[in-house]
Order: C-alpha cells, then sequence, then structure tokens
C-alpha cells in the first residue's frame, strides 16, 4: 500500500484489520471487520470528543462543507456569508449546490468581522460560515447573536482548527453545524476524509442519506433500501477511517507537540515590539499548528518572508498573494469561469467581486506572515529555527 509506512504503529494495525478481513476483496465495499465498521468507530469517538450528540463522515473536507449545507436545506439562490481569507472549497461547496457565496472582510482575528457580517446580511441570506483558518476561531459569540438576531444557520468550518476550542467547546460544536476535513496537511489525516458534527437530527439524517445517493439505510440489503430524496456518492472508505481512528487516538498528543513549538516560536518573536500577533478571541484556545503575525507594512511583510526563505527557514506562508486562500487570486470565482452553465440564480445574485472592496481585509493580509508548526520538530530545532527567524524579522525592519 503506497504511504503504508508513513504511518504510526495504530494506523498500521487499523488499516491491517480491514486488509486482513478479505471483505474488501470479497464484496468490493464497506470493509466490515468482525461486525465492526471502522466508520462508525471514528464517528462514536469523534462526537466524544466533539462533545456532538451526532457525526457523519464523508470522503473529504469539501464533501462535508457540501453534505452540510445540503443537509440543512441550502440550495439555489441561497446566500451564504463567508470570509475573504480560507480556502476555494469554502466557495466552491456553495456553488456546488446552486447557493450564492458573499464575501466578507476579515478582522485581526484573520476570520469574518461580526460588523462586516451584519452589513452584508440580505433577504437571501441563510448562513453564516466563519472559516476557522489556521488553527485559531472567529468571534463565535458574536456570529451567534447576530445568526439568533436574524434566524440565520452557523456552519463552522473548522477544518483547519481541529482540536481547537471556545468557550470551553470544540471548534466545530458551538454552531448549528461543524465540519472537519482529514486531508495530508491537517493535523489528523485519513489520507483524505472529512466529517459532520452537528446536534440536530434532522440535519444528520440528511447528511447520512445525501451524501450515499439517497439511501435511507432502513435494513441491511444495499441496493433495496428506498430514496426519499436525490442524492450523490461523498462515502469516505473503510481503510480511510480507519487510519483516521487510529490518529485520533494521538490528537491530545499532537496538540501539546504542536503547543510547545508554537510557544518556543511566540516567546522568541514577541521580543520584537513591531511584531504583532493575531488577535485570538477571549475564550478561545488554537490548537497551535499555525504561529500568524503582523509586520508595520505590506512591504515589510512581503521582505521578511522572502528573506525567511532564502535563510533556510521553510513552512512560512505569505498568504496575500497565495492562489488557494484569497479572494485577490480567485479568478475562477470573479470570471465565473465553469465547465458548464452555472445556474441562472448564481449568475444573477453573485456579487461584481472584481470591483469589490475588501481594503479591510487587505489591511490585515497584506501584513500577515503565516508559519507552520511541525510535529517533527525537535525542542533543539524549534529553538534554532526561533533564534533563525528572529534574526531575520530584525535584520528586515532595520536594515
Amino acid at each position: 500500500m503506497p504511504g503504508f509506512e508513513l504511518f504510526g504503529d495504530k494506523e498500521r494495525k487499523e488499516v491491517q484489520d480491514v486488509l486482513d478481513s478479505g471483505v474488501l476483496m470479497r464484496y468490493g465495499f464497506d470493509g466490515m471487520r468482525n461486525g465492526h465498521w471502522k466508520a462508525k468507530e471514528l464517528e462514536a469517538a469523534l462526537a466524544k470528543r466533539m462533545q456532538a450528540q451526532h457525526v457523519h463522515l464523508v470522503s473529504s473536507g469539501t464533501a462535508a462543507l457540501t453534505v452540510a449545507l445540503a443537509s440543512a436545506g441550502i440550495g439555489a439562490g441561497d446566500e451564504v456569508i463567508m470570509p475573504t481569507f480560507t480556502f476555494v472549497a469554502s466557495f466552491e461547496s456553495i456553488l456546488a449546490l446552486g447557493a450564492v457565496p458573499v464575501l466578507v472582510d476579515i478582522d485581526d482575528t484573520l476570520t469574518l468581522d461580526p460588523v462586516a457580517v451584519e452589513k452584508a446580511i440580505g433577504p437571501r441570506t441563510k448562513v453564516i460560515m466563519p472559516v476557522h483558518m489556521c488553527g485559531s476561531m472567529a468571534n463565535l459569540k458574536a456570529l451567534k447573536e447576530i445568526c439568533d438576531r436574524h434566524d440565520l444557520l452557523l456552519l463552522e468550518d473548522a477544518c483547519q482548527a481541529i482540536g481547537g476550542s471556545y468557550q470551553g467547546k470544540p471548534l466545530g460544536s458551538y454552531g448549528d453545524l461543524g465540519c472537519f476535513s482529514f486531508d495530508y496537511v491537517k493535523t489528523i489525516t485519513c489520507g483524505e476524509g472529512g466529517a459532520i458534527i452537528t446536534n440536530n437530527e434532522t440535519y444528520y439524517e440528511n447528511a447520512h442519506k445525501y451524501s450515499d445517493h439517497g439511501h435511507d439505510h432502513i435494513g441491511n440489503d444495499r441496493g433495496a433500501e428506498q430514496h426519499p430524496f436525490l442524492g450523490y456518492n461523498f462515502r469516505i472508505s473503510e481503510m480511510n477511517a480507519a487510519v483516521g481512528l487510529a490518529q485520533l487516538y494521538r490528537l491530545e498528543e499532537f496538540l501539546s507537540i504542536q503547543k510547545g513549538n508554537y510557544t518556543i516560536l511566540r516567546e522568541a518573536l514577541a521580543q520584537i515590539p513591531e511584531v504583532v500577533f493575531r488577535s485570538v478571541p477571549e475564550g478561545g484556545e488554537e490548537n497551535y499548528s499555525f504561529l500568524s503575525f503582523f509586520l508595520p507594512t505590506e512591504e515589510l511583510a512581503k521582505k521578511a518572508h522572502k528573506a525567511l526563505g532564502e535563510n533556510g527557514v521553510d513552512g512560512c506562508f505569505y498568504w496575500y498573494t497565495n492562489n488557494w486562500h484569497y479572494y485577490k487570486k480567485w479568478d475562477h470565482l470573479t470570471q465565473l469561469k465553469s465547465l458548464g452553465s452555472l445556474p441562472e440564480e448564481v449568475k444573477k445574485a453573485l456579487p461584481y467581486y472584481s470591483n469589490s472592496d475588501f481594503s479591510a481585509s487587505d489591511h490585515w493580509m497584506g501584513r500577515t506572515i503565516s508559519c507552520l508548526i511541525k510535529l517533527s520538530w525537535s525542542e533543539k530545532e524549534m529553538e534554532e529555527r526561533a533564534l533563525k527567524m528572529v534574526s531575520v524579522v530584525q535584520d528586515t525592519l532595520f536594515n
């Protein structure tokens, strides 16, 4: 199995158990082992860890967002408010349902600005979708209050922040629905996979049906089940679920390592008065997967980012010019580049983003550098990295 050697002992054992069962070869699907389903085991473990009544696994984080929106009845012409800083999957999942992504400015949390959100609400707004980018969260209390006032859904895209918390609740569990990604660059990985969590039974029932061709999953004779409504295929494989289950067992270990490495780096950079760190809402705790900070100007941030790379400091991102994560490079959205014709509801209602003013977002993103916190770094390597980063940033600021 390609890449199998990269997993830990628990991951290898979980996958090997599925392979040894022979079910994959005999029946060509699912991978039940001694009457147990690895996906169901992972869903139960996630529900406990995320303090959620219902969890449903799907094939990716993008699938999680799509299925979550669909499960809440979001469709053609409905508007979903989302931030200018995220991954392209956020608006792709909205468009996949014929709904309309409404981009809104971020603030110094690098997530949705509640003031800008309230101004963007219109008669077709159905969902506010904060994206907890780079391990930290939006001001969920303020966004929940807005949702309550306007009778809107709060859907948390927690794909980059699993393990973080807000007011004592795991990220993803604060809103009506929460979504996670388990791709290979996330804190825990299935190789590929995603999950939806919710306390709403109707959304859960809709989610597991919609993600499997509309099957109602009553009975045990696949193919003879009823189809309450149209659905699609967003199923996760049992092998991916097996890896995810073993990874989830290690989440607290991973978070502890990340926090230690993050702390070393932050304490070093904090010695530079000109370095200001992103704001974390009161009551929130990051998952420590990234350290994000602001420099005084866009020009200095660009210069420092370039110098960090030239000095061998890897894993530092300047999102302002990144193709995947910031609105400035989303030409396929702003120019509506699509293989097929988009729904009329989208073409008529989508804002003309080419002329939109997101200068408030630019103010923050243009000055932001985010540093990936790797699990593989030793304490010594982390200390050496911190010293080098401090030297490079100081040289950028004062030379």
